[in-house]
């Protein structure tokens, strides 16, 4: 699975995407961003207030957090924008 990170969460994170095997029981999109908080500190800091992070799954975007994972292969996370 990729993980995709912009803005201010590349930033935080120092890294803008990487490649990683999730764990069996992260099926949705919550389950993922509970599952990042756990990556330790940097990430714990990130997903903090994770209401205002969107995820996008094969660049769709998911509004929902029970959004599935199955046959995604890009997930990527980004603040909210603002346009103008």
């Amino acid at each position: 699975m990729k993980l995709v990170y912009f803005s201010w969460i590349r930033e935080r994170l120092d890294m803008a995407d990487e490649t990683i095997d999730l764990p069996g029981n992260v099926e949705t999109v919550g389950d993922l961003i509970a599952w990042q908080k756990t990556r330790g500190e940097a990430f714990d800091s990130v997903f903090e207030h994770d209401a205002a992070i969107r995820v996008a799954l094969d660049q769709e975007h998911a509004d929902a957090r029970t959004a599935s994972l199955s046959g995604v292969s890009e997930i990527a996370f980004f603040p909210p924008m603002t346009g103008g």
